[in-house]
């Protein structure tokens, strides 16, 4: 008897195993009855018998172990449908993996008293342990997917829930500087508190852009006419403020005017002054160049060089190149600031790279005058 029959015709023991097995590491925490774990058992087991019918040529088969060409099967879906199950009843990912080991141990070991034997049985296992795979993969990535995806939802909804009192204490910090009752250690207490207040602002809007972008929402641009030179000196500007040890220069050439999202760009031309305040050693420069259809934006400082291994995931959301202390004892923050210059930059239908040397680290952003309009 071959394989694929053999699972049609002992169906019911096959399901018995796995569904003590999974009623084994579920414990009491499951809100799974028995009858749903016997489904979930029979709607797999009969899509791999159907799918292990199928024709496959040895080239197919080399492909699928590389996970090249694999067609949609019938059991691609039910391996989905059976991770957003155990996800909803308490079963963690490792419970996920060792319920398709039990699965592949339970058939594989009763088979083996009635298989017959030679090339084919062999070609047979072969088969059986692709559908598994392929179930495996498809459960787990959608596991993984789907808790991302619940990660993100949370961490937007406490974002956004964060504003309103963080908005209320930024605008009652301004009210207190404007008493002119308020002792000289008092106003600066209160300037202190508008600083951190503004900073804890930034993050928030950050994580924002993060969660929807991770969301599968494009970043929204309002497009205007723009002069980008006035936008790097306003961002040179506002970073000198915030770090008055920093030396920031402005280099301007060519035609700078395009249409832009004028709050968007200077949040990215800021993120990269403030990441070269944090990271570097020396003097910044911020350079705009107009040619053609194109407007480039370069930012340069000295210090040491970004290692080459952390060059393919710097603008990767939540990665830092150095979690130590930035050599002027700046905080780090959250490791997005990178990530949502690229969200600007490919919002704007251009491109950001980065080159670094052992004594100057340079992030260049090219974009076009004109932004093609979404829908």
């Amino acid at each position: 008897m071959g394989l694929s029959d053999f699972i049609e015709h002992n169906l019911e023991e096959l399901i018995a195993d796995w569904t003590a097995y999974a009623a084994q590491i579920s414990g009491h925490g499951t809100g799974l009855t028995e009858s749903e774990l016997r489904n979930s058992a029979r709607d797999l087991l009969c899509a791999i018998a159907v799918d292990m019918r199928e024709v496959q040529s040895s080239g197919q088969q080399e492909a699928k172990s590389h996970n090249e060409g694999a067609r949609e099967c019938g059991f691609d879906q039910i391996a989905r449908q059976h991770a957003d199950d155990r996800l909803a009843n308490g079963f963690d990912i490792n419970d996920v993996v060792a319920e398709f080991r039990a699965l592949r141990a339970s058939v594989l070991r009763r088979w083996e008293r009635t298989a017959p034997r030679g090339a084919a049985s062999f070609q047979e296992m072969i088969r059986f342990n692709e559908a598994i795979d392929q179930a495996l993969a498809g459960s787990v990535r959608q596991y993984a997917q789907q808790t991302e995806r619940t990660r993100d939802l949370f961490a937007g909804v406490l974002a956004h829930d964060l504003r309103s009192p963080l908005s209320a204490i930024i605008n009652s910090s301004e009210v207190l500087l404007r008493d002119n009752s308020l002792s000289s250690r008092g106003a600066r207490s209160v300037a202190n508190l508008r600083g951190s207040a503004a900073r804890m602002k930034r993050m928030i809007d950050d994580l924002l852009v993060f969660t929807r972008t991770r969301l599968g929402n494009a970043l929204p641009i309002e497009l205007a006419p723009q002069d980008m030179g006035r936008i790097c000196r306003d961002a040179a500007e506002e970073v000198r403020a915030a770090y008055p040890d920093a030396r920031i220069d402005v280099g301007l050439a060519g035609d700078l005017a395009g249409q832009w999202d004028g709050i968007r760009i200077a949040e990215m031309v800021v993120n990269l002054l403030i990441n070269a305040v944090q990271h570097g050693a020396g003097s910044i420069r911020v350079e705009a160049r107009g040619e053609g259809e194109q407007v480039t934006v370069a930012v340069s400082n000295e210090g040491n060089g970004i290692p080459r291994h952390a060059l393919p995931t710097l603008f990767d959301p939540l990665t830092r190149v150095n979690p130590s202390p930035s050599p002027r004892g700046t905080a780090a923050g959250m490791g997005l600031g990178l990530y949502i210059c690229r969200c600007i930059a490919h919002a704007h239908d251009g491109m950001i790279a980065v080159e670094s040397a052992e004594a100057i680290t340079t992030f260049t952003v090219c974009i076009p005058r004109q932004v093609r309009r979404r829908d």
